[in-house]
């Protein structure tokens, strides 16, 4: 039995990047050797073990044969006559196709290090087109990298394009696409992940809510870039700079999804966008298991980004109906992820990337002014229940014009 290191610890440590996690790959091994020595064995489909020190993941040297559309159409095979290269060669990328074996060797039988060294993602055969999911994590990994120069291989968003066409990415399934967005939208450039999948003609399938915005103008009076979807992957790379929380950055890139379902005269101005891009949500919700806190934070930024933005113009009383409408006093943490995703809006056109946007300071003092009233304020102890509501609130609605007053706008 031979065990090696592979996968993304290989590439990182190559890269001189942090090793987060380490997975081993077992030849010349089989299921009931690895736990007669303690290993708990996880995988349903494919031989993977937990090791019982350390909980690492060692599956054993497999192939893997199509046999029907989709993630799970494989026969996988097994045993200990598989080898270490074998195993490799049917991993997506070359640079994720290297190993080192225990005296620290590196074993590259498909020039992952020259891939790596020119700065190159690039598929290690033609069996990537077998797997509809390497469409998803070959965009994750461009985006990922994309910092550190690297580039996909044309041949490889070719690839990827065909599968498509081949009807490949409608194979997919809703909780593999959610897994590998979700890492794309907490990893870095999340905008560069849509990006690709719109390249290859991946995002019409997986997200068509968000493909359709792109060829939809909007004014240029505030957008200098009017397209949409340029509109909106510039938004999403905002809130890549403002926040690393996965559910701001989504919240971001779907807040106006009803822009692109708008027409007729409404046109010119949008008028209702903000209902539309909610129920576009609430289906993409039923087609993929986001988050509840997730589609919560959507809902409400899609439905209150615009009070955000023209918050010096609210006056008290609805500033004191928005607070309540987003529950800012009791959600104090997802009050700042709103302000977050809406701040993400204000920086999208070019040139103004690095320009002062006072509004969230401005909310934060009004929702901080309101909140310093109490119930105990209450001097009339002839009220109770609702009437506590009311009494509450035109205190707080006088606490908000208090701040405003002082406010220079």
């Amino acid at each position: 039995m031979e065990v090696y290191l592979v996968g993304g610890a290989v590439r990182d440590e190559q890269l001189g990047l942090p090793v987060k996690e380490q997975d081993w790959c077992v030849v010349g091994a089989t299921p009931d050797e690895l736990l007669s020595e303690g290993y708990r064995q996880i995988g349903k489909h494919f031989p993977v073990f937990l090791h019982p020190e350390t909980n690492e993941e060692y599956a054993l040297a497999r192939t893997e044969r199509k046999t029907a559309a989709g993630y799970h159409g494989f026969t996988v095979h097994a045993s200990p006559d598989v080898t270490l290269e074998e195993d490799l060669s049917r991993r997506d990328l070359t640079i994720n196709a290297m190993a080192k074996d225990a005296n620290g060797n590196l074993i590259d039988p498909f020039n992952g290090m020259a891939d790596l060294q020119r700065r190159i993602l690039r598929h290690v055969s033609s069996s990537f087109s077998e797997d509809p999911v390497r469409i998803l994590r070959a965009a994750k990994f461009n985006a990922r990298f994309a910092d550190l120069g690297f580039v996909l291989a044309d041949e490889t968003l070719d690839l990827m394009s065909k599968m498509v066409c081949d009807g490949e990415a409608d194979a997919l399934q809703a909780d593999r696409i959610w897994q590998e967005t979700e890492a794309a939208l907490a990893g870095f450039n999340p905008h560069l992940y849509f990006q690709t999948l719109r390249h290859c003609g991946a995002l019409a399938i997986i997200f068509p809510e968000i493909d359709a915005l792109f060829g939809v103008s909007q004014s240029s009076k505030w957008h200098s870039e009017i397209d949409c979807g340029l509109h909106t992957l510039m938004v999403l790379e905002q809130s890549a700079k403002l926040s690393e929380d996965f559910s701001v950055r989504f919240a971001a890139l779907v807040h106006n999804l009803g822009k692109a379902t708008t027409a007729g005269k409404m046109m010119a101005s949008y008028t209702g966008y903000e209902h539309r891009s909610i129920q576009l949500i609430k289906d993409m919700s039923k087609r993929l298991p986001i988050p509840r806190n997730c589609r919560e934070l959507s809902i409400l930024v899609a439905e209150y980004h615009k009070h955000y933005h023209c918050a010096f113009e609210l006056r008290p009383s609805i500033l004191l109906k928005l607070f309540n409408s987003i529950d800012a006093f009791r959600r104090p943490d997802r009050f700042q992820k709103f302000l977050l995703a809406c701040e993400a809006g204000a920086y999208d056109r070019t040139g103004f990337e690095d320009s002062s946007y006072p509004q969230t300071a401005y909310l934060e003092a009004a929702r901080n002014e309101a909140t310093l009233v109490k119930a105990k304020q209450i001097t009339d102890t002839n009220i109770d229940g609702a009437a506590i509501g009311v009494a509450i609130d035109k205190m707080r609605i006088k606490a908000i014009k208090k701040m405003k007053a002082k406010t220079a706008i």
